[in-house]
């Protein structure tokens, strides 16, 4: 046996921090006092790290620099634009809209701040499709089998729907070939 006054482990090396059972407090005493924990000094100390940038970063998460609180107060405003404008416009507008406003932002970060409160604007050129199939409909038959060549005149009739968009809203045309 070790002589040792640590207990050992079955292998033989002793257990770490184990205490001699003469020391446990029986049975109405009360355990004895813990050792305070060491602060963050010797932390920051063995970290190479000045604990002035430790303060400086626990402040900084109590109250924000001016820069975050001029960001919430814009994000506010742009959230405003955004809203007053039904959701269309993006950036450039708002960033358009602020400066007649005679608020001085740059645009990067009228993007940027947009992109954190998840604003995005709405593109006209993103246009859907005009036909919308019906999945459950059924298919006209294919009458040509996709052949467009006609054996004689006045024996097959091709036709062609187009949607052209326009300003004053979308022209449908139709081509019949005889």
């Amino acid at each position: 046996m070790p002589s040792s006054s640590r207990r050992t482990r079955s292998c033989g090396r002793p257990r770490p921090y184990s205490r001699p059972s003469s020391t446990r407090p029986g049975p109405g005493e009360s355990a004895p006092r813990r050792a305070p924990a060491p602060g963050v000094e010797p932390v920051l100390r063995e970290l190479s790290i000045p604990s002035s940038t430790y303060y400086r970063w626990r402040h900084a998460k109590k109250e924000p620099c001016e820069r975050r609180r001029q960001d919430a107060e814009l994000t506010g405003r742009i959230r405003q634009v955004h809203q007053d404008s039904g959701g269309i416009y993006g950036s450039p507008r708002v960033h358009a809209i602020l400066r007649r406003e005679g608020i001085q932002v740059g645009r990067k970060r009228v993007e940027r701040l947009m992109r954190q409160a998840g604003l995005a604007g709405i593109s006209p050129r993103k246009g859907k499709g005009f036909t919308r199939r019906d999945p459950d409909a059924d298919l006209a038959p294919d009458l040509v089998q996709r052949d467009f060549t006609a054996p004689a005149p006045n024996r097959l009739w091709v036709t062609d729907l187009t949607m052209i968009p326009t300003r004053e809203g979308p022209l449908l045309t139709i081509f019949t070939c005889p």
